[in-house]
């Protein structure tokens, strides 16, 4: 009998649902809860030494007993950062305020959230159906990926790139979008990093699960970006030109 009380109650908890994203949620709107100071201490390291950031998640899990955030502070500090960022941009390269008003909801909505939510979705799929490690034995509790822990390795690994590709782009704009190969050049060389350093974060997100193996599977693009990146200068292709006339291609 104590056998079969047993799998009852595994199978009731793990059927029972998770109220951690609606709390999630709810917290959004309540900037009083946020812990804006530790947000923006994640920020700073993620940029200078993202190690220590998920050093930290690995205490985040046994205090909270859950791998994400319990905080959208980071989210939301995002999203306020995207929005001036395009803001800034519009500024620059557009001349009319629908437009800019355009501009902004398509770059938060694809660029950050559609874009996060669906590259979050492929990697929690990816990990929980094929990266994690067999039980030994069927005592073993099985973890899984939790969807909103792989949104939060996206964000971490989003805000550095946002580093380089809204704001170090932004102040460099007027010289990589001119015509020559300098510009082709260092775009390219600033889209390279950029790519890369994103992929290694995402990495690092995963490898501090103890329960996943092949982690290394994250690194393989950034052989890609670094194989392709000689090809897009040598064709004399700009990413930066590229990307900001899809919005601004009547003033660049």
């Amino acid at each position: 009998m104590l056998p079969t009380v047993s799998r009852t109650r595994s199978s009731s908890s793990t059927s029972r649902p998770n109220p951690m994203f609606p709390q999630y949620l709810r917290r959004i709107v309540k900037w009083q809860q946020m812990d804006i100071e530790y947000t923006f201490w994640q920020m700073l390291h993620l940029c200078t030494a993202p190690k220590v950031v998920y050093q930290h998640t690995k205490y985040h899990k046994q205090t909270k007993n859950q791998w994400a955030r319990d905080d959208p502070a980071f989210v939301v500090i995002c999203i306020l950062l995207v929005t001036v960022a395009t803001v800034a941009y519009c500024a620059a390269y557009d001349h009319s305020a629908a437009h800019a008003v355009f501009v902004v909801v398509s770059v938060l909505f694809s660029h950050f959230l559609l874009t996060g939510a669906f590259l979050a979705t492929c990697c929690w799929f990816l990990t929980n159906a094929y990266l994690r490690e067999e039980a030994p034995n069927s005592h073993v509790v099985e973890q899984r990926v939790e969807w909103l822990y792989a949104f939060d390795v996206h964000c971490n690994s989003f805000f550095p790139m946002f580093v380089m590709l809204y704001v170090i782009h932004y102040f460099l704009s007027p010289l990589l979008v001119a015509h020559g190969f300098i510009p082709v050049l260092l775009s390219n060389l600033l889209f390279m990093a950029a790519a890369s350093y994103y992929h290694y974060l995402n990495f690092l997100g995963y490898d501090v699960l103890p329960f996943l193996e092949r982690t290394t599977f994250f690194l393989y693009p950034i052989g890609v970006v670094i194989v392709l990146s000689p090809i897009l200068i040598l064709t004399g292709f700009n990413p930066s030109r590229y990307f900001l006339s899809i919005y601004f291609s009547q003033w660049l």
